[in-house]
């Protein structure tokens, strides 16, 4: 059971890093010398350059969107633990996974609304960077872990 709950957690906080990544690093779209996040755009060269990003309602319905996956990723947490020592034996948890399955609902129309909206905002030539694919990333591992919070049961 210890192996079990040790796994439920290294999956969850692999779930939270991968948000915090995938909405800080400047990697969301890649040009020749331009890079691209949801905060900044930034030109690399002889002068590293950057400016803040576009004020579209589109992209502040994205930043919107994956810090709101944070928050919920986190309080799943700080859920998880506190009805670890609460819930009685042979409870669910069941708010920790709503929260957790939020968190990857919201990363996912994030990373959606980014991928359809893009080329209004960024010229062709442009390519996804690593920060996107891990936001991708993120969506399917916190829905898993969301499902295996539902499913899960407390034992002594």
């Amino acid at each position: 059971m210890l192996l079990l709950l040790l796994g439920i957690i290294v999956l969850h906080v692999t779930v939270l890093v991968l948000l915090f990544v995938s909405t800080i690093v400047s990697q969301w779209l890649v040009n020749d010398g331009h890079t691209a996040d949801l905060w900044q755009n930034c030109t690399s060269g002889n002068v590293f350059h950057c400016l803040t990003s576009s004020t579209n309602e589109w992209l502040q319905s994205v930043q919107a969107m994956m810090i709101l996956s944070i928050i919920f990723s986190v309080l799943s947490l700080f859920l998880f633990f506190c009805q670890l020592f609460t819930l009685t034996k042979g409870g669910r948890f069941y708010i920790t996974g709503i929260f957790q399955i939020l968190a990857g609902l919201c990363v996912m129309s994030g990373a959606a609304i980014f991928t359809v909206r893009h080329p209004d905002w960024h010229p062709e030539g442009s390519s996804y960077g690593f920060a996107y694919i891990l936001a991708w990333l993120a969506f399917p591992l916190a829905l898993a872990s969301g499902v295996v919070y539902v499913i899960l049961r407390k034992r002594e």
